[in-house]
């Protein structure tokens, strides 16, 4: 049965602007997006059977081109759209982070990191450059490694951080594994860090390590020192 023909109270746009998105389940969400089903499946059904395929939402949502218009009813318009969708979200997060604005919310440095950082399948290590009131400058992806690891070059760092006028700078990487433990070398790396911008007087705030699920801040765990 199609969509249209179901009960006004269950069609997944009716909920979403009766009841709110939070309300809704992946695969409601998905198939406002998809807007039409397939021959014999409705956007629902198409939904369910896209995000089984895929082993969840986030694998569709991050998956290449190619892999993506595999999918049952899905093409390169789709595919489009899709990005657009997920870039105008992280443009969303950015704007609390813009050129200027003062750091106040650990929790939405965080949230921006984790968006910028969580879905490379390599390691990427980024800085987030602050002035002396801790207003951010800009922030700068600076080194990608492979699946393991990032070769972190203090000398590099301290150069962009010049460059950029920074007074402090907060550091950021992910783990590709999805597990955001720290590793030692991670802590290693991070205090090697902080002595090469001790010499130019710019201030090591903290060092986020981004994976799947959570984001663990070396200075909320006493590890910066």
């Amino acid at each position: 049965m199609a969509i249209r023909d179901w009960p006004s109270h269950e069609r997944p746009r009716e909920r979403l602007l009766s009841q709110g998105a939070q309300y809704l389940s992946n695969a409601e969400l998905l198939a406002i997006f998809l807007r039409t089903g397939i021959p014999g499946r409705s956007a629902v059904d198409l939904a369910r059977d896209l995000i089984n395929t895929f082993g969840g939402l986030r694998p569709l949502l991050e998956a290449s081109a190619e892999e993506f218009c595999k999918g049952d009813g899905l093409g390169l318009a789709k595919y489009a759209q899709l990005q657009a969708v997920l870039e105008m979200a992280r443009r969303c997060l950015l704007e609390d982070l813009q050129r200027g604005q003062q750091l106040t919310s650990p929790s939405q440095t965080k949230e921006y990191l984790r968006a910028q950082l969580r879905s490379y399948s390599q390691e990427v290590f980024a800085c987030l450059y602050l002035d002396n009131q801790h207003r951010v400058i800009v922030f700068e992806e600076l080194f990608f490694g492979t699946i393991d690891s990032a070769q972190v070059y203090p000398r590099e760092v301290a150069k962009r951080a010049l460059h950029h006028h920074a007074a402090a700078v907060i550091f950021a990487h992910n783990h590709p594994s999805g597990i955001a433990e720290p590793s030692r070398a991670d802590v290693q790396i991070t205090r090697r860090l902080i002595q090469a911008l001790e010499l130019f007087d710019i201030r090591v705030l903290d060092h986020l390590i981004v994976g799947d699920r959570e984001v663990i801040s070396l200075a909320e765990r006493g590890q910066l020192g």
